[in-house]
């Protein structure tokens, strides 16, 4: 989901209190705050070779560790801080979102919103995993397959090279040998 349909999502139902579901029955508690919204460019290039470039907005959520209310933040209060990183940061609207979040019970990690669905009076945001790819198979390829088939991280035969000792006397090379 990039960030423009995600933000649409929002700004349509700012009266709805904003939930994430980060496993199945496991919920953000209520309590958490929206600490920060990242912006990364990002370059790569892959084991086949290809360089590719996207950019992530990265929203972090945190879990305070007391409880400190019982309902969710409204959409509109999470909108305010978009508002606020927007003015100094204007987040590209193509960029990929991801959700960095984690607790005691579940290690730190960004996943994707899936799901956004209306509950009654939630917004929920269901997340999903992110995953590591290989984009070269992606594309139809293989993973840095040479035209003979080869794979990249297959063993091969270095080329012998010759060594040639240079420091070798020759009259050529000598005080007077004429070659200079």
């Amino acid at each position: 989901m990039n960030w423009k349909a995600f933000k649409e999502q929002l700004v349509a139902n700012p009266d709805l209190d904003l939930q994430f579901q980060y496993a199945e029955n496991k919920w953000v508690d209520a309590s958490y705050h929206i600490t920060e919204i990242k912006q990364a460019p990002i370059t790569s290039v892959d084991c086949g070779g290809v360089k590719n470039s996207w950019t992530e907005i990265i929203v972090q959520l945190w879990e305070p560790g007391e409880k400190q209310q019982e309902r969710a933040m409204k959409v509109r209060k999470a909108l305010s801080i978009v508002e606020i990183v927007e003015t100094a940061l204007p987040l590209n609207p193509t960029a990929t979102v991801k959700i960095e979040f984690g607790n005691s019970q579940f290690d730190t990690r960004q996943m994707f919103p899936g799901t956004i669905s209306i509950n009654g009076e939630n917004l929920i945001v269901d997340l999903q995993p992110d995953f590591t790819q290989c984009k070269a198979i992606n594309r139809g390829g293989s993973c840095g397959t040479t035209n003979s088939g080869e794979e990249c991280c297959a063993p091969t035969e270095k080329p012998k090279v010759e060594m040639k000792n240079l420091a070798v006397a020759t009259d050529c090379c000598t005080p007077g040998g004429g070659c200079c």
